[in-house]
């Protein structure tokens, strides 16, 4: 379901799962792989990506439907993953090779930077018509990464971002070509691997204090 690479001193964990939604399995898994990056002694960064037409479409909405899974507990657990990803202490860039929706979005948020496929898939904040109203954990995310003026459009028409217009707007920092889109992270994550992890982290817990209250609340 996720799979994780090195080249060099970047890591490439990519969402192998067809629409890569978040489930308890999924949840699990990303941290197994956090995991294992913050084990690992030396430099290093981080670049997430997905696999053919999906970065990731967020909440699986079918699985929270079956029988036995609270949705507000899972939540929680998503807004804890989301939290430590965001000061996570290594460099973290978002590959985002097809559709980032929802949930899937918001993960791409989480990282220091995003890079989007030029051609195809979206950036989407479709809670407005899916009648999912975000909590004031995930408000509070979008809200530090991204221009208020385009967090009002996101979040309140449920607007879809394409790679051109979504750097226009700054909510990724480029944009390439399927076949670039990767590499183009990589080497980008290559030249932040340096940074140390305990600082980085510290910094980032600093910038994003009261994100991390209201994500971890």
């Amino acid at each position: 379901m996720i799979e994780l690479s090195r080249d060099g001193e970047v890591f490439v964990l990519r969402m192998n799962d067809g629409e890569n939604r978040f489930n308890a399995r999924f949840i699990d898994e990303l941290n197994q792989r956090l995991d294992e990056i913050e084990r690992h002694e030396g430099a290093s960064a981080l670049v997430t990506t997905g696999t053919g037409k999906f970065y990731s479409n967020g909440l699986d909405l079918d699985w929270l439907a079956s029988p036995g899974n609270d949705f507000d507990d899972f939540l929680r657990r998503v807004q804890r993953t989301l939290a430590r990803l965001l000061v996570f202490p290594r460099p973290t860039i978002a590959a985002i090779n097809g559709h980032a929706f929802a949930a899937g979005a918001i993960l791409a948020l989480a990282h220091d930077a995003r890079v989007m496929r030029e051609d195809r898939g979206y950036f989407c904040l479709p809670e407005i018509d899916i009648r999912i109203p975000f909590t004031p954990g995930l408000i509070a995310l979008i809200s530090a990464k991204l221009p208020q003026p385009v967090v009002h459009d996101a979040c309140t028409t449920g607007k879809r971002y394409g790679g051109t217009e979504a750097r226009a707007q700054s909510i990724v920092a480029d944009v390439f070509s399927e076949e670039a889109l990767l590499q183009n992270a990589i080497a980008r994550a290559r030249e932040l691997a340096q940074k140390d992890a305990s600082t980085l982290r510290t910094i980032k817990r600093g910038l994003y204090a009261a994100t991390l209250t209201a994500l971890e609340s």
